[in-house]
């Protein structure tokens, strides 16, 4: 466990950023929650490294041995997550985000689609109005006691628009925990707000039982993200379909094809590829 060290570190949007960098083939992106760091992700690492993907498992600012903070905001943070992904160079890395790094997740997306090739989040919310009371009451009293930009965060955002979920194009597994700090309703608000979501209910777990203590996650992420093989092959298959595509498009913009044509090829290659069109914003 040792190996699994934040020993790399690059400096961009104005933060010195710790990360891990362990394995080859396809990327992985993990992100942890608040007042943790990469070290959350020890169980799923070895997993992930298995299935032929390279782990990529930062501190966020604020956080581990990353840049420390005076305050502290969820858009830095994804923008962070954004510079560190271009920095290496990364392709559509698959991510996982569990709490606050679920809401990283989101937000990168959102401001970046097509950043990432599929994304898992577990323990979400949309603002603070998602936590349950109690959980909110106990942040509260926590940071009255001794005050954090980190507690600060969690008390004051994020602040997503439901509606902007439909930015997310990809595919996003979204969990939670039986028992969770999130509120039920808030977890089926991501989900119906995001085009290509599937939503996963841990029973008896709560906030992080199931991500750092058993192998629950990493059964999920296993079948979610499939093999790092796989993934390759649906890469490829994604870039040949993206090529096939700028050819009709050409073929329609200089009046080669009818729309009615366009539509009909586009369907037709789209289903022979296995892929699934994307679905039009509402």
């Amino acid at each position: 466990m040792s190996s699994f060290e934040a020993d790399r570190q690059i400096t961009g949007n104005g933060i010195r950023l710790s990360y891990a960098d362990i394995g080859s083939g396809p990327a992985v992106v993990l992100v942890h929650g608040n007042g943790e760091d990469h070290h959350l992700f020890l169980r799923e690492i070895p997993r992930l490294l298995e299935m032929g993907y390279r782990v990529i498992a930062p501190d966020s600012r604020g956080h581990g041995t990353s840049g420390p903070v005076s305050e502290c905001h969820y858009a830095d943070m994804a923008e962070d997550i954004r510079a560190l992904i271009v920095a290496l160079g990364l392709e559509k890395p698959y991510y996982y985000g569990h709490s606050d790094g679920g809401i990283i997740g989101l937000l990168l997306e959102m401001t970046h689609p097509g950043t990432l090739g599929k994304m898992a989040v577990s323990g979400a919310n949309l603002s603070p109005a998602g936590l349950t009371p109690e959980c909110f009451a106990e942040i509260s009293a926590e940071n009255e006691r001794e005050p954090s930009p980190l507690l600060e965060l969690m008390l004051t955002e994020p602040d997503i628009d439901p509606a902007a979920l439909a930015a997310i194009r990809i595919p996003v597994l979204v969990t939670v925990g039986e028992f969770d700090v999130i509120l039920p309703e808030e977890t089926r608000r991501i989900v119906d707000h995001l085009p290509n979501g599937q939503l996963v209910v841990v029973p008896g777990e709560d906030h992080g039982s199931y991500v750092a203590d058993k192998e629950i996650m990493n059964d999920l992420l296993a079948s979610f993200f499939g093999k790092a093989s796989e993934s390759l092959r649906e890469e490829k298959k994604r870039e040949l379909f993206a090529r096939q595509k700028a050819t009709l498009d050409l073929f329609l913009e200089k009046g080669a094809l009818s729309s009615e044509q366009y539509e009909k090829s586009l369907r037709g290659l789209t289903e022979k590829m296995g892929l699934e069109m994307d679905k039009p914003a509402e």
